[in-house]
């Protein structure tokens, strides 16, 4: 890989980025429409048990953590669908741009992202609801990394059928991420799912942070058993997902590019 070339591409999205207003406000927009839904949701709950005092903070948080799958996620499969609509992929593999130097491109775009919009978001939680991201103290880092892993594989995987079946699977980008967020558990525990759901949920790794999150929350200590397990899943589905979508490249490739229009 050659860091300039990364770079390059990296530029031409920050620039792309900085002086689109609908970009821009896609980075805050739907922060604020979650957090507005489902912290005055919360505060609405707590009326029906007024005992229940972590309720605001368990739901505030999980819109924060989930904003980090939905935003890597979305951002990666954005970043090839704004080629295939600007019709510029063909433009970039012209240049002499390898294939892993794109993926790191749009990935590291979508770490850009998250970078803005995770403290935006944290911000407006402490000062609407008073939530403090922050108490979940170093355990949010592995909790954010986690979840941002979860978005790249779901991304990726996302891009890796877009190359295969073209643009009329499009609304994947949107969709595909939010299939897995009821197994998740974001705003309730696992226990109240179905057995069957339990078993599905066991195998999607963003299940094992949100769990451990309740559980900070409740005693304070985060389970390292439940890192490791949600890392293993992640970089597992991360490895599956790279590999499916080279495959997805190579055959393009055999293809022609032109025919991905």
């Amino acid at each position: 890989m050659k860091i300039h070339r990364i770079y390059g591409l990296l530029l031409r999205s920050v620039m792309n980025l900085m002086h689109s207003l609908d970009r821009l406000a896609d980075l805050f927009y739907w922060p604020v429409v979650d957090l507005l839904l489902w912290g005055l949701t919360s505060f609405y709950i707590k009326k029906f048990a007024p005992d229940s005092l972590t309720i605001t903070l368990v739901i505030v948080s999980g819109v924060v953590f989930w904003l980090i799958v939905w935003r890597g996620q979305n951002d990666v499969s954005l970043s090839l669908l704004e080629e295939l609509w600007n019709k510029n992929l063909i433009n970039i593999f012209v240049a002499p741009v390898k294939f892993i130097e794109w993926v790191t491109a749009f990935l590291t775009l979508s770490l850009f992202k998250i970078i803005i919009s995770l403290p935006f978001a944290s911000l407006l939680a402490y000062f609407l609801y008073r939530v403090n991201i922050f108490r979940y103290g170093f355990s949010l880092i592995p909790f954010s990394i986690l979840l941002l892993m979860t978005g790249w594989w779901v991304g990726i995987l996302v891009n890796g059928i877009i190359l295969r079946y073209g643009s009329r699977v499009q609304t994947l980008a949107w969709s595909l991420v939010m299939v897995i967020s009821p197994f998740s558990a974001i705003y309730y525990p696992l226990s109240i799912l179905p057995d069957w759901a339990q078993k599905i949920a066991i195998i999607v790794p963003s299940s094992y942070v949100f769990e451990g999150a309740r559980e900070v929350i409740a005693t304070g200590v985060v389970d390292p058993n439940k890192l490791v397990a949600s890392f293993f899943l992640n970089a597992v589905y991360m490895v599956l997902a790279l590999i499916f979508l080279k495959q997805s490249f190579n055959k393009l490739l055999d293809r022609g590019l032109v025919k991905l229009y």
